[in-house]
């Protein structure tokens, strides 16, 4: 069982901006843009969001027109222990048929809950121990450093951001506080058609 340990950085400016500030500090695409497809399960008395745990489905997609699926993801997360970086367990593995799983799941009495959208590309340092995500979201652009806590304060210093601006809330949680200052948003934080 592995333990994850992150934060997210809001960026002001663009995509494009980030992607070069990444580059120009060493860092380099490990991945292709790519579409994420996020969906929570829950039970409907809400069990799992009041343990503070999450049980996603996660579909990759290409970032172009054709939506080609790359891999479905089960992911569950165990409570979050927020203090400077947000640190949980983490158990992740792929599944071959996503809409037998969510049958398999509904049987079990978990409903699909919020879905969100992302377009993730990662970045990596050569030899580093972490993982810099950039992700463009329907409510903005943001930075996810994972990694040892040592490494996620560097990098973050290293990119020009203090540990003010750390963020450890899910993009469940923004996308709620985005919501409640702009109350014609859709239910889910998804890209318009």
């Amino acid at each position: 069982m592995a333990t994850e340990t992150e934060i997210k950085l809001a960026w002001s400016g663009s995509p494009a901006g980030a992607r070069a500030v990444l580059e120009a500090n060493g860092y380099r695409a490990t991945t292709p843009r790519v579409l994420e497809i996020d969906q929570l399960f829950d039970r409907d008395s809400g069990e799992l969001q009041r343990a503070d745990q999450v049980l996603r489905l996660r579909r990759a997609v290409t970032a172009d027109e054709t939506r080609a699926v790359l891999a479905c993801v089960v992911t569950y997360k165990g409570p979050a222990e927020r203090a400077l970086h947000k640190s949980r367990e983490e158990i992740e593995f792929t599944v071959s048929n996503a809409e037998a799983l969510c049958a398999v799941l509904a049987r079990l009495g978990y409903q699909a809950g919020f879905r969100y959208e992302k377009i993730r590309t990662e970045f990596r340092e050569p030899n580093g121990p972490g993982v810099v995500t950039l992700d463009e979201t329907p409510i903005g652009v943001f930075l996810e450093l994972e990694g040892p806590a040592y490494w996620i304060d560097a990098t973050a210093e290293r990119l020009g951001f203090a540990r003010a601006a750390y963020i450890t809330a899910s993009y469940a949680r923004l996308y709620r506080e985005y919501q409640n200052k702009n109350p014609d948003a859709p239910e889910n934080m998804i890209f318009s058609a």
